[in-house]
């Protein structure tokens, strides 16, 4: 890309153990203020430009999410020492307990007993990795981005990453919590008209989100929409003594906590829908 008539510019994340490499090379690099909270350092290296950046904010998030992990994977370790397993059990269950725990598996060292020896306190025993802890505090809300992107300013690399995790975030929003795939689709138009839908249901997603930031802080779009799953619609059957049918569509009425929502949020829920009455085949709506 960098070598086509056109250079393409990018940006993007590279991982951790990346940055280990060119630690050293950071060092002697001077942070720059680009933010209250944010601060960069810029490496030009093989045509290319390596960003550093710390974030105060990612700091205190990456310490809760790791002391919260370190502490769940302490217990479960203390409980699996006091059962009776044998040395194949205690491999699967710490197995379980390391995709649970995640990065935070790599800051304990883990003492296993021998084949055929029994699982006991003295044979399993586990201990805090104090240099990787220590690592893993300093280096708490950094992260590094590659670019082709030489002569840019740091501000303006840091709006392009914002605007590449808004992207990636939509992408999730999209998958996860509107749930457009998978798409089963054989025709053209059938996949355009899936999409558009989930466009405008994208669409729909933002607008709450930014109600949600305005009226309600605190809660997601997620959470307000499971809130409001509490809403079902019902159809009620009235059959009369002269053989027609009258059906009432209606939904549930919201509890207080919905309907505190509903006034943070500035929203009204529609009128009743009319009912309808069914008369040898056919369906008016009766008037209210």
């Amino acid at each position: 890309m960098r070598e086509s008539k056109t250079p393409v510019s990018y940006l993007v994340g590279t991982p951790r153990r990346h940055l280990s490499k060119l630690e050293q090379d950071f060092l002697n690099r001077p942070w720059e203020s680009i933010r209250s909270e944010v601060e960069v350092k810029l490496l030009p290296k093989e045509k290319e430009v390596y960003v550093l950046a710390k974030s105060k904010g990612r700091v205190s998030k990456e310490r809760s999410m790791r002391q919260r992990r370190l502490k769940k994977l302490w217990k479960r370790l203390h409980e699996l020492q006091q059962q009776k397993l044998t040395r194949d059990k205690l491999l699967l269950k710490l197995g379980s307990a390391k995709t649970e725990a995640g990065n935070a598996f790599r800051l304990v060292d883990i003492v296993l007993p021998e084949v055929g020896e029994p699982v006991t306190a003295s044979s399993f025993r586990f201990s805090i990795n104090k240099p990787a802890l220590r690592h893993a505090r300093q280096t708490e809300g950094q992260y590094s981005l590659r670019s082709f992107q030489c002569g840019v300013k740091p501000e303006q690399l840091w709006e392009f990453y914002v605007q590449l995790t808004e992207v990636e975030q939509a992408f999730k929003d999209i998958k996860q919590d509107l749930s457009i795939r998978p798409v089963f689709h054989q025709k053209d138009d059938r996949i355009e008209s899936h999409i558009f839908l989930a466009f405008i249901a994208y669409c729909l997603y933002v607008t709450l989100k930014h109600m949600a930031r305005q009226s309600a802080s605190g809660l997601t779009p997620r959470s307000i929409l499971e809130k409001f799953k509490t809403i079902q619609m019902i159809d009620v059957t009235i059959p009369t003594v002269d053989g027609r049918i009258i059906e009432l569509p209606r939904y549930t009425q919201p509890d207080k906590d919905l309907q505190l929502l509903l006034h943070q949020l500035k929203l009204t829920l529609p009128a009743q829908p009319n009912p309808k009455v069914t008369q040898e085949g056919t369906v008016s709506c009766a008037a209210r």
